[in-house]
């Protein structure tokens, strides 16, 4: 058994009986009162997020995961394919366990599967991913210093602000937690 000191984003618990990811957590050591830990939980079967409050020194149950490095071949919509990078063997997984991650995974991209026993809790994808825009407004020359941005979208569908002297076929550097942004990456 573990208590909440030892909690960190990512790691996942066993919360009223259901597996639940932690996605953001905060101490709170108030003036007046037992200090707690705030957290937003993710529910890893149906994608919920709730919010939740523990005190501090509550016991929790952590669920020991198991991480596969896998290749992303393919999506028909409701399922994603993914091959083993060792045994080839192909698995499909549900679009609710991929979530937020397909914005930012193109066909041949390896990431991390996250499996308890044999059933595939979650999609862990690089922080940075490099992706081609393949459709914005045209950029004009010099128009770096005045911090106003435009809509671009990537390869995989997705709408970010970028600024204006980015162009299409520009390749963006992303952050992934943040869907963000970064810089132009070098071609």
């Amino acid at each position: 058994m573990a208590t909440t000191a030892d909690i960190k984003n990512g790691v996942v618990i066993l919360h009223k009986d259901k597996r639940m990811k932690v996605i953001e957590f905060q101490h709170v050591k108030p003036g007046k009162g037992g200090a707690f830990v705030r957290t937003k939980l993710k529910d890893l079967r149906t994608g919920k997020i709730i919010d939740h409050t523990f005190n501090a020194g509550a016991r929790m149950v952590y669920i020991r995961i198991e991480a596969k490095k896998m290749q992303y071949l393919y999506d028909d919509g409701d399922s994603f394919y993914f091959m083993d990078n060792d045994t080839y063997e192909q698995i499909t997984v549900s679009e609710t366990v991929v979530s937020e991650s397909k914005n930012f995974m193109i066909a041949g991209m390896n990431v991390e599967l996250l499996f308890d026993g044999s059933e595939v809790l979650d999609v862990r994808i690089p922080f940075h991913v490099n992706l081609k825009v393949t459709e914005t407004e045209p950029g004009f020359k010099g128009n770096t210093a005045t911090g106003a941005t435009k809509p671009a979208t990537i390869e995989t569908g997705y709408t970010l602000q970028v600024p204006l002297f980015i162009n299409t076929d520009d390749i963006l550097r992303i952050d992934t937690r943040t869907g963000e942004y970064v810089e132009r990456a070098k071609s």
